[in-house]
């Protein structure tokens, strides 16, 4: 019988993000404490997103308005790292990117967790940004989801190509 395998990524959904930045910028234009405030979440690029106020304060209340969106819209908020408040002229802004891609350091991390902890007829493969897990029993790799998914990683992983 074949090895099966499955791929560990760490990748965000760029519709589901901008499903989220949008819902977040209609309950910011509708909520009565962002009145008078010029309050905006909007991309910066493929993977950043930039949040503009009127005062400090309500540039973080924002920034809790689109996490509570991205929690809402299954997005990890492993994923998304955001700057500390600047000000730029008379608006205070917070700059925020989204992380894709699991670094060598995280992908080896991962991997003694899984050679550790894991079945023992479980192999791993660094691919790039991903990491490949085979092996030839289904269970095993079942086995192998639940324990990264219990485990208390520093960035958010998606499981794919589960053949």
């Amino acid at each position: 019988m074949a090895d099966s395998s499955f791929d560990i990524v760490s990748k965000v959904d760029r519709q589901e993000a901008d499903n989220a930045l949008n819902q977040a910028a209609k309950e910011l234009a509708t909520r009565f404490d962002f009145k008078n405030t010029d309050t905006t979440v909007t991309w910066k690029g493929e993977l950043s997103v930039e949040i503009a106020s009127s005062t400090e304060e309500r540039a973080k209340a924002a920034l809790e308005v689109f996490r509570e969106k991205l929690i809402k819209r299954g997005i990890s908020l492993k994923a998304f790292e955001a700057d500390d408040v600047r000000q730029s002229g008379k608006e205070a802004k917070i700059s925020g990117t989204f992380k894709a891609g699991i670094s060598q350091e995280q992908a080896k991390k991962l991997s003694k967790l899984i050679r550790d902890e894991g079945p023992k007829s479980v192999k791993t493969q660094v691919m790039g940004d991903e990491l490949r897990v085979t092996s030839k029993s289904r269970d095993d790799l079942q086995a192998v989801i639940a324990l990264v998914k219990g485990a208390d990683l520093d960035f958010a992983v998606q499981f794919d190509n589960y053949r």
